[in-house]
């Protein structure tokens, strides 16, 4: 008599991990956006951006041994461009936000890794950084922004409006 075992394959669901990495990066930089705007106001908390955006999103990219990155049709700095891609992806999530629908994230495979994108909507924190100047954004952030980004287009949103995506970038386990 043979015995036959059956072994189930686990699959690694990509679009799962790559908001885990999404969600838990966000939260990092809210966090401490937040406690900088609670603590000093929000003038620091765009030079605290202007500073520590990058050092923090690249220590979660360590932390989950994967690339993380922002990128916009109007970015702050211009490094954040999206590609032509990505733009499909922002203008595909604005649509869907727009009809109040939640965004599902687009994902990439190929036999080595994966690439996932989610939409980053605004809400009422944000818009002290990226809404409107003189409403929203007051006069000394709005300064500071143009000081410390010249070819700044992250300006002019409202709440729960796409104003870029997450680009998650990780091999396949």
């Amino acid at each position: 008599m043979t015995e036959s075992t059956s072994v189930e394959m686990q699959t690694v669901n990509y679009k799962e991990l790559g908001m885990e990495y999404a969600f838990a990066t966000k939260a990092v930089l809210g966090k401490n956006l937040m406690g900088t705007i609670k603590e000093k106001g929000v003038n620091a908390a765009v030079e605290f951006c202007n500073v520590q955006a990058y050092p923090l999103t690249d220590s979660m990219s360590i932390v989950y041994n994967t690339q993380i990155k922002r990128v916009s049709d109007k970015p702050r700095n211009p490094a954040n461009q999206a590609s032509s891609k990505e733009l499909e992806y922002i203008a595909s999530f604005k649509k869907e936000v727009a009809n109040n629908l939640e965004p599902k994230p687009f994902i990439e495979e190929n036999e080595t890794e994966v690439n996932v994108y989610y939409p980053i909507t605004t809400n009422v924190m944000c818009l002290q950084c990226h809404g409107s100047p003189y409403k929203e954004l007051d006069e000394e952030a709005y300064k500071t922004i143009r000081a410390l980004y010249p070819k700044d287009l992250a300006i002019g949103y409202n709440d729960n409006e796409v104003r870029g995506i997450w680009r998650i970038n990780f091999k396949k386990e």
